[in-house]
């Protein structure tokens, strides 16, 4: 089984900034994407930001330009820099992975989720 730990939400006021990361651990053959969604209150599940194992990355346009996605392989982690931060990226924040326990045994794992809150 694969888990996966969040840590970094929390409060923060508009225009601040929060560091998110997510290590993955357990029976990992290989890790493909890494990604972030959130959902707020009231609202479906979104895509926030991926990337893949070969560093491409892929950006929800309302973050773009103020979210930042990078991955540290030798540490099966994901990492989220949110700067700028508006009152719209209050949500809990879940991490996505996606890879392999096996040769042809794939996993898509999510985090239990982390509240950031951007409040004055």
């Amino acid at each position: 089984q694969v888990q996966l730990v969040e840590s970094g939400g929390g409060l923060v006021q508009p225009g601040g900034s929060l560091r998110l990361s997510c290590a993955a651990s357990g029976s990992i053959f290989s890790i493909n994407v890494m990604g972030w969604y959130r959902q707020a209150p009231g609202k479906q599940r979104e895509l926030v930001a991926t990337i893949t194992s070969g560093g491409s990355r892929n950006y929800a346009d309302s973050v773009k330009g103020r979210f930042t996605i990078s991955r540290d392989n030798a540490k099966n982690t994901v990492y989220l820099q949110m700067n700028s931060l508006k009152f719209e990226d209050t949500a809990v924040y879940f991490c996505n992975v996606k890879g392999s326990i096996s040769r042809n045994n794939v996993f898509n794992a999510w985090g239990q989720g982390t509240l950031v809150t951007v409040s004055s």
